[in-house]
């Protein structure tokens, strides 16, 4: 199991454009095979956070749905990242 999590950020005037233009993504990778969850979020504090939120139940396939990765507007957009992967070897009730 992986978890994709992290922050990007944008300018906070188009955060909410940028989120817009995510929603297709979001549709596409929760369908994708071995998404388990996918989630693209503004932050409730700072106005230019977008908190991403990704498990995925293989390298192989979180790597076939990156496949062409953001869009250029997107690329453009984000002005810094701090997104990790993590290796998942349990899990357990809260």
């Amino acid at each position: 199991m992986l978890i994709v999590a992290g922050s990007l950020y944008v300018d906070p005037a188009g955060r909410d454009a940028y989120l817009a233009s995510c929603a297709e993504t979001v549709r596409q990778a929760r369908s994708a095979p071995g998404c388990v969850d996918f989630a693209i979020s503004a932050d409730l504090v700072e106005p230019g956070r977008i908190n991403v939120y990704e498990r995925w139940e293989s390298d192989e396939q979180l790597l076939a749905f990156r496949g062409s990765g953001p869009s250029e507007e997107q690329t453009v957009a984000i002005l810094g990242a701090e997104v990790h992967r993590y290796r998942i070897s349990g899990v357990g009730a809260p």
